[in-house]
């Protein structure tokens, strides 16, 4: 489920100027809201989770019909590209004009809880749609700002792991690598003749600062401080990033064309066999899409440094995935929280995951036989285990825009034969965190 990314530069400008301006939609309940006033009807605005909005609406048409069924209340569907959905409910915040029901990008929940714009998930509306205690730890921890009620509640759950083609390994002669060590060793072996150790996503903004954030936890990184303020050039994170580009860098272990990789390229890689090891979401259609068959790869944790650096956390990937909100000017709360219910039920989160790919984002629906496919039982174990949230503060969009930018320019420096040292990671990391303005 790796849907293409919006436009980062755009979000984080129209991010900071509507986060200036966070009582602009703090009204109730008025005409100009979600929905007509109408207690039988709900406006719902999807996330591009398919193949195509198309194949969304096949998905996703039997189950609201399902939900009419049971409930009396339509559901007016819209599925939204990933190109548009943040610029859509950024200007829907502002205008007070929105759906009743939205899906977020879980790393958007902090900055959108502070528009004001959705209805805080307190204990009422959360003793609606079932308790938190349903959602797993990990996923309700990326739904908004720590100390605050949550600003949505998780749908669909995705988290990092590193693909490896078993063919290209046995002839190597390699294993599975658990640390980070050993997938440069493997790396090194598997680079011969044309092909590759592994396939990186060097001028993709949100692929970077993903890997950052895991690599960062894992060396003990903070990239804000406890109040918010940014931090993002310490020793640690200098040296997560830095391992990261090396990859390409010194060790050569992946193209120097990866550099330029932004749109899904270095899954094409993996799949035609350009490359042995991927380190990617759970995306079992993105290979079989790409002429692989099931039973090619097998997929372990992102490998960790050994040993642990000091204040290192046992965090292998960042929580991804899709929240579903509710828009606070909805004129049918009740009837939006009966639809997040549904959505969020055993039932609708094992079939619209299994559809999907992904997994679900409640605890009791993960049993299903659905979610017990080999990669599924990793990624499991990894979202419930060894996975964090991204810095969950209003600026996050600006993060990921700043940080991931500056990564790209190092990727793009090393393709091109030039040095990565330390400083030189340094001044980029602290020219992105100048950028934040504080």
């Amino acid at each position: 489920m790796a849907a293409p990314e919006p436009d980062w530069t755009l979000i984080a400008a129209l991010a900071a100027a509507l986060l200036a301006a966070t009582a602009a939609a703090c009204g109730g309940g008025s005409s100009s809201g979600g929905g007509n006033g109408d207690p039988k009807k709900l406006t719902y605005w999807a996330s591009n989770q398919g193949t195509d909005l198309a194949a969304d609406k096949r998905v996703l048409g039997p189950e609201l019909a399902k939900f009419e069924k049971q409930t009396g209340i339509k559901v007016d569907l819209e599925v939204v590209p990933w190109t548009d959905l943040l610029n859509r409910i950024l200007a829907a915040t502002t205008s007070g004009q929105g759906p009743d029901v939205l899906n977020i990008g879980n790393t958007w929940s902090a900055s959108l809880q502070a528009t004001g714009g959705l209805l805080p998930f307190d204990g009422k509306a959360m003793g609606e749609v079932g308790g938190a205690q349903r959602f797993v730890p990990a996923a309700l921890a990326a739904t908004g700002a720590k100390g605050k009620d949550p600003a949505a509640v998780p749908l669909y759950s995705l988290a990092y792991g590193l693909y490896y083609n078993k063919k290209m390994l046995a002839d190597a002669k390699v294993e599975p690598p658990k640390t980070w060590q050993e997938l440069i060793d493997a790396g090194h072996k598997l680079t011969k003749g044309g092909k590759y150790g592994i396939a990186l996503e060097g001028a993709s903004i949100p692929e970077n600062v993903h890997h950052a954030f895991a690599i960062g936890q894992m060396y003990g990184a903070d990239f804000f401080t406890a109040d918010g303020k940014p931090q993002f050039a310490t020793p640690q994170a200098v040296a997560a990033v830095k391992s990261y580009v090396d990859l390409l860098a010194k060790e050569k272990i992946a193209a120097p064309g990866n550099a330029e990789y932004s749109a899904n390229q270095s899954l094409n890689d993996f799949a035609t066999g350009k490359a042995a090891m991927l380190m990617w979401q759970a995306t079992t259609s993105g290979f079989t899409n790409l002429g692989m068959k099931p039973g090619e790869w097998g997929v372990v944790p992102v490998p960790t440094p050994s040993p642990t650096p000091p204040g290192g956390r046992p965090v292998s990937s960042m929580v991804a995935g899709i929240n579903i909100a509710v828009f606070k000017n909805t004129d049918n709360r009740d009837g939006a929280l009966k639809f997040v219910k549904f959505m969020t039920s055993d039932e609708e989160q094992t079939t619209l995951n299994k559809a999907y790919g992904s997994l679900p984002s409640v605890v009791s629906a993960q049993n299903a036989p659905a979610f017990d496919t080999p990669d599924l039982k990793v990624f499991k174990g990894i979202l419930n285990g060894h996975a964090a949230p991204l810095p969950q503060v209003p600026e996050e969009s600006q993060f990921e825009t700043a940080v991931g930018t500056a990564m790209k320019e190092l990727f793009a420096d090393a393709a091109a034969g030039r040095p990565i040292t330390d400083e030189r990671v340094r001044a980029k990391l602290a020219a992105a965190q100048q950028q934040m303005g504080k």
